[in-house]
């Protein structure tokens, strides 16, 4: 069974509604990118990351779930957790991917990691992605 956190955050995503995703979020949480190699951190990092992929995904939907437990990458503890699968478009190449969300104790979304195929659309996922980070002033222009 889909935990209530991921059910509230699927509708929430599907419906483009950034502000309401704040309140599932801890303070202090953890997103792991395909295209980056250390997590992006803190709520309003991830707000703020989330704000660009809703402008940068077409036609995005989730196409499937599962729920269990699995170990965190920042702690290693246990957490209940729930995969969301996921299809969209990004500059005319489809990605498959999955959200992995692990919850706390009470029930917000403490960690989150992206993983998405094939490799093309990772390469165009991450450049769009940067892009739009710059453009909201999140990551600083290349020199």
């Amino acid at each position: 069974m889909t935990h209530p956190t991921a059910a509230r955050f699927r509708t929430i995503v599907e419906q483009g509604d950034l502000d309401a995703l704040e309140e599932l979020f801890t303070p202090d949480v953890r997103f792991y990118s395909p295209v980056k190699f250390t997590p992006f951190e803190g709520r309003p990092m991830v707000l703020g990351l989330f704000g660009v992929l809703l402008r940068t995904f077409k036609d995005f939907r989730y196409v499937g779930a599962y729920a269990g437990e699995a170990q965190t990458s920042a702690d290693g503890s246990e957490a209940e957790s729930d995969v969301l699968l996921f299809r969209t478009t990004v500059n005319g190449k489809e990605i498959h991917g999955i959200d992995l969300l692990h919850f706390d104790e009470d029930g917000r979304i403490k960690e989150f990691t992206v993983m998405v195929r094939p490799q093309s659309a990772v390469q165009t996922l991450g450049q769009a992605v940067y892009e739009g980070l710059v453009a909201d002033g999140l990551v600083p222009a290349p020199q």
